[in-house]
């Protein structure tokens, strides 16, 4: 049966489901509930200026839950605000007192935000979390960390217990694979820009100097839309945008001398001194015949950003930053950051201290991948009382042992959740591709990642419990069952 009303209602006569209140059980009031704010204040008050002049900077509150509601929405930043504006129950997550129909601050706000809050500010909140969540927990009575006995100094001995499960990944940066006739290409057009910028206060003075800009282009075309390029039309092609840019470079030079360089902004001088460099990068490779150099910037924007050799199938090189994290009972951390390439095994000591500053006691094992098995690091598991994953080093044995195997088998079964969280975080949050620019705010944007993904591992652990609480009622309520 079908009944039609096409007849739209008025503002004024739509019914609210909550009858003008907000549902204690929202989601978002119970993440609210959860994250212990009041710790966040001093951390948070120290990034700040201590200056009384201008306008004064919003509650932390508003700054990072503004954050966790973007990474968890998925939206820009100009959509969060809208999302803030029109969703009570966000305002409410933001420590708003009521309901206010107008944004709460401009997008831009979200850059200075990241920048105030640095990852070591994060971590530390992410780490409050954490603690708060596991504190929550229902554990065993047997579950101590504590044993008994004691060393015969009184005090109690630590026991090893948990898993810890490290791995390391990269967080590819938004840029255009870079090619080096991309990047050349790039850094003219960035010269021709700044060329015209120091002609302006002369013009109708001095002749406009020559860029040969049309002529580059079309040379760069030419060769950018070959479906196949050999090695000598490439060397070629490099060698042409080389000495187009080598003009530009050596005519700012002269103009500078003319034209003072304040004249450019502060991201103009900063491209001028990224372009150098490039040009320097590109023509030592080509003197020299190589296709690597230290410190290769491969993004004249994003010059932070660096090639890192991952040797998967899909993409053997990734352009990011490389990260080394740790997951235990389902939560994760960032240990590390870096935008350099780097061996993820010389972490694992340091990882395995964190455990312990965080814990107050080191894992009982630890699930890792091959390359982090080295001797370096078994001699210092096995130090500690640690087992450290994987078959030992050297000839496997002729005969193999049934409970090894079976432990074998298993240790890849636990190290599989460290997997899953970097899919997580790649397929639902914005982990697969950072769309901040600076090194700064892409190291926040993935700091808040994890913070994200720790409070969707705290929320799904709620509704469990809550699920099979309510079962659990119904049966005791039931005829049938008797407890």
């Amino acid at each position: 049966m079908y009944k039609h009303n096409s007849k739209q209602l008025e503002f004024e006569d739509f019914a609210l489901p909550f009858s003008g209140g907000l549902r204690s059980d929202n989601r978002w009031i119970k993440i609210a509930k959860f994250i212990p704010w009041d710790e966040f204040e001093s951390l948070y008050s120290k990034s700040l200026s201590g200056s009384h002049m201008g306008s004064p900077a919003l509650p932390v509150r508003i700054a990072i839950g503004s954050l966790i509601i973007k990474e968890r929405l998925g939206s820009s930043d100009e959509e969060t605000v809208e999302q803030i504006r029109e969703n009570p129950y966000l305002q409410y997550f933001l420590g708003f007192k009521e309901y206010k129909d107008e944004a709460p601050f401009h997008p831009t706000m979200f850059v200075h935000f990241r920048k105030r809050i640095g990852k070591k500010t994060l971590s530390k909140i992410n780490e409050a979390i954490v603690q708060k969540a596991l504190a929550e927990a229902i554990k065993s009575p047997e579950d101590k960390a504590c044993d008994d006995n004691n060393d015969g100094s009184g005090s109690p001995v630590l026991k090893n217990k948990g898993k810890l499960l490290v791995d390391a990944t990269c967080t590819p940066a938004d840029i255009t694979f870079p090619t080096d006739l991309k990047i050349l290409n790039t850094a003219r057009k960035k010269s021709e820009e700044v060329i015209d910028i120091l002609h302006r206060p002369l013009r109708g003075k001095q002749k406009k100097p020559r860029t040969y800009r049309k002529k580059a282009h079309k040379e760069f075309l030419s060769v950018a839309k070959s479906k196949k390029l050999s090695k000598s039309k490439r060397r070629k092609a490099l060698r042409k945008q080389l000495g187009f840019l080598r003009r530009n470079l050596k005519t700012i030079e002269k103009q500078s001398q003319q034209s003072s360089l304040t004249t450019l902004t502060r991201k103009q001088y900063k491209n001028l001194l990224v372009i150098d460099e490039v040009y320097r990068q590109q023509k030592w490779m080509f003197d020299h015949r190589e296709n690597r150099i230290a410190d290769r910037i491969v993004s004249v924007s994003q010059p932070h950003v660096r090639p890192i050799k991952r040797g998967k199938a899909s993409a053997a090189t990734e352009f990011g930053a490389k990260i080394s994290a740790s997951l235990v009972d389902g939560f994760s951390f960032v240990d590390r950051i870096s935008w350099d390439a780097y061996n993820e095994a010389g972490d694992l000591k340091e990882q395995i201290e964190l455990y312990h500053n965080r814990f107050g006691f080191y894992p009982e094992s630890v699930h890792a991948d091959k390359i982090y098995r080295n001797r370096d690091n078994r001699k210092f598991c096995k130090k500690l009382g640690i087992r450290l994953s994987g078959p030992a080093l050297g000839r496997p044995p002729k005969q193999i042992d049934s409970q090894r195997a079976i432990q074998a088998r298993q240790d890849e079964l636990d190290r599989i959740p460290i997997e899953g969280k970097f899919g997580q975080a790649k397929r639902r949050f914005s982990l697969s591709k950072i769309m901040c620019k600076l090194a700064q705010t892409s190291e926040t944007a993935i700091a808040v990642t994890f913070i994200v993904l720790n409070i969707e591992r705290w929320l799904k652990a709620i509704l469990f419990y809550l699920f099979f609480r309510r079962k659990f009622d119904y049966l005791v309520k039931s005829q049938n069952f008797q407890v």
